[in-house]
């Protein structure tokens, strides 16, 4: 059977032009040859709609929208990605549902069993959970069709423990069905690839058939979903792999006889497998792109510093927008130092953006002015640091509001941890960029940037000297982050042990971590959750992330 894999960019909410995206991508397939077509879960909503499922129009819409694709599908099937009403009366209102799509109109649904309802996702929310997998019968073939989570039942996952021991892909293996389809949505963190693979590969072999997955691909918000849909054949080879981080059409040539033994050479995309940080670039670059152009930006601004933070971040703007979409700003103060202002032009340069210097010295010393009255008496302190963020806070938003550019943060996870940025200052903008990236990667990720333009042979982007020098927020004469902070490599270590393994400051000094230290540092983490609960949202790529997946109290007292 000749397999259409749609690996497509969905926009949540954005009916009319999913729909144009399913039926090109339908048509493409067709033309190809693919005898049948196979999309991602929820593609004609986008996928996560969240609360917009509670609009009383909202469902509706995606039904009718649903019924105008199927009328459009012909002698060739598809299936589909949608939300279905609940009509029994009792249970959740809708279904995480697979439309199957044949000859003008819908004629089978499989509902999705298994619910997740950790981390980012809360299906249990909304959906209504199937009981039993569903097979359908086209053709004289039996095609089992599963949804995401339906999958997520191998022995290596902790989270199989919350369906109580259903597991469809067992279901299916009783029903004999000769290929099973699995639609997707599964957001992408670092490290996940070779478990989606694991858990495609196994269920295979535990059915005796080929198993086709098929996930999205884009941003959403603070998710982004990396694609890298594939096949494998009934011996558990993967034998068509599918872009990373960008659409993909293919049609897959896969024998759904019983006794095909024969292993083919695997078809896979150049971007199915990158490095780590190959991947970390890939998120950021799609998921800033995403999220401004479905926001409706077409243009950035960042504010250069000189530091290897805010290099990174226009390097991703470059990127995701185009040189010539993202404009540069560089804010001396009184004591920015004069390199710091050579390597934020010169970085600019580099990457073909223009760069405008605002000097913030007069405005800061017009603040402090104002408020010498109030402040008569007392000693300068970090009030006086901040008034140099919150300056080039008021000015970058400026700019942004005047321009209709969308401000960049610039603070990396580790900074965000502990507080160590300034609310109404430099976490000013419409989207964190690196809030999900440690400092130690933040640097892995400049060095590789530098190192891939080179083997390409362009100038490395980031001035050497924004790599080299001592990490500094420059808001006093000498300071540097490890006045206040430990070492990154030490601190890092310690937030990701507090943070996404959920270690308490016992563990962590078993681990040989000074207790003093982590008490300090835990201390920062609990005390500024208020602020990041004020930050702009950032991209995820990390297992637990600052945002919809950690909900942690503002008010909270628990010493752990």
């Amino acid at each position: 059977m000749r397999l259409g894999l749609a690996q497509i960019n969905s926009t949540v909410g954005d009916l009319a032009g999913n729909r144009r995206l399913i039926l090109d991508a339908y048509a493409a397939l067709v033309a190809k040859g693919a005898e049948i077509v196979i999309f991602p879960e929820l593609i004609v909503c986008g996928y996560p709609p969240r609360d917009l499922l509670f609009k009383r129009r909202f469902v509706p819409d995606v039904e009718e929208s649903l019924r105008l694709i199927a009328a459009a599908v012909g002698d060739v099937p598809a299936i589909v990605g949608t939300v279905e009403t609940n009509a029994s009366g009792s249970g959740r209102p809708f279904y995480n549902a697979a439309a199957f799509c044949h000859k003008g109109a819908v004629t089978a649904s499989a509902r999705k069993c298994l619910l997740p309802t950790y981390d980012v996702f809360d299906e249990d929310r909304y959906f209504e959970p199937a009981q039993e997998a569903t097979v359908v019968v086209h053709g004289g073939r039996r095609i089992g069709i599963t949804i995401c989570e339906d999958i997520w039942t191998h022995p290596m996952i902790n989270t199989r423990r919350l369906y109580h021991g259903l597991d469809p892909v067992k279901q299916l293996a009783k029903k004999r069905c000769e290929l099973m389809v699995n639609i997707s949505a599964s957001p992408w963190h670092n490290e996940k690839g070779g478990v989606r693979q694991t858990l495609v590969t196994d269920a295979a072999f535990e059915l005796d058939c080929p198993v086709a997955y098929v996930n999205a691909v884009g941003g959403n918000d603070e998710l982004v979903f990396d694609g890298r849909s594939l096949v494998s054949d009934a011996a558990g080879h993967v034998v068509a792999g599918l872009a990373s981080f960008a659409e993909d059409l293919r049609v897959v040539d896969i024998s759904l006889a019983a006794d095909e033994s024969a292993m083919k050479t695997p078809e896979l995309s150049p971007s199915f497998a990158l490095n780590p940080l190959a991947d970390i670039m890939s998120a950021l670059t799609l998921g800033l792109r995403d999220y401004a152009h479905k926001s409706g930006f077409r243009k950035a601004l960042v504010a250069l510093s000189g530091g290897i933070d805010s290099a990174v971040v226009g390097v991703v703007a470059a990127a995701a927008f185009g040189p010539e979409n993202v404009t540069a700003v560089s804010l001396p103060s009184a004591i920015s130092s004069a390199h710091s202002r050579d390597d934020a032009v010169a970085l600019a340069a580099n990457l073909g953006i223009p760069i405008q210097t605002i000097p913030i010295a007069p405005v800061v010393a017009a603040c402090e002015q104002a408020l010498a009255p109030s402040f008569a008496g007392l000693p300068r302190d970090v009030t006086e640091e901040n008034i140099q963020a919150r300056v080039r806070g008021v000015l970058m938003m400026a700019l942004s509001n005047k321009h209709g550019a969308l401000l960049l943060t610039t603070g990396n996870k580790s900074e965000v941890a502990v507080g160590y940025c300034t609310l109404y200052g430099d976490m000013c903008g419409g989207l964190a960029v690196i809030s999900d990236v440690y400092k130690t990667q933040v640097y892995a990720l400049a060095n590789w940037i530098n190192a891939e333009a080179k083997k390409a042979g362009r100038t490395p982007p980031i001035p050497q000297s924004s790599i080299d020098k001592p990490p500094s927020a420059e808001l006093r004469p000498d300071q540097t982050d490890q006045d206040t902070l430990p070492p990154y490599p030490v601190l890092d270590e310690i937030l990701k042990g507090y943070i996404e393994e959920g270690l308490s400051r016992a563990d962590l000094a078993a681990k040989g971590f000074d207790p003093g230290l982590v008490k300090d540092i835990i201390r920062k983490v609990d005390l500024n959750e208020y602020k990041r609960k004020q930050a702009a949202p950032g991209l995820r790529i990390t297992p637990l992330a600052f945002g919809v997946g950690r909900r942690i109290p503002i008010v909270q007292k628990y010493v752990n």
